[in-house]
């Protein structure tokens, strides 16, 4: 009796730890396509600044939120500079590398991208994770 407690116990906290570190996020708009279209559900691991690599694709907040709505503002784009990268040049931003603590990123439907090209550089307190891959079917 004491084991199967203490097992449920232990089961239990690991899927709260698990749930801190992994979030489902939906891909919302057409900034992502053809990579991911709206409805996409991706499976996202908290990832401080640090672990983050160009190229992959991330998930920030830097949207405008809407009151009431915990995922308003998240915005799914592919992190094309980290800090010490050169400043790619279809982003005006000043300066020639990004700075610590910073991050650019790009939709990869740049025409239809609400991306650092109008947002500038992002925070890394903006930076919510790293998608691992998407969830389900289209």
């Amino acid at each position: 009796m004491l084991a199967a407690v203490v097992t449920v116990v232990a089961v239990g906290a690991w899927l709260v730890a698990l749930r801190r570190r992994l979030i489902v996020v939906t891909v919302r708009g057409v900034s992502m396509e053809p990579t991911y279209h709206s409805g996409d559900r991706l499976l996202v691991r908290r990832s401080p600044l640090e672990r983050v690599r160009t190229g992959q694709v991330v998930v920030v907040q830097g949207g405008p939120g809407t009151p009431g709505d915990p995922t308003a503002g998240r915005l799914v784009k592919r992190a094309v500079a980290v800090p010490g990268d050169p400043v790619p040049s279809q982003i005006p931003v000043p300066g020639t590398v990004v700075p610590a603590g910073n991050l650019l990123v790009l939709g990869d439907n740049p025409a239809r991208s609400n991306d650092s090209r109008r947002l500038g550089y992002l925070p890394a307190d903006a930076l919510i994770g790293i998608v691992l891959r998407p969830i389900g079917q289209r």
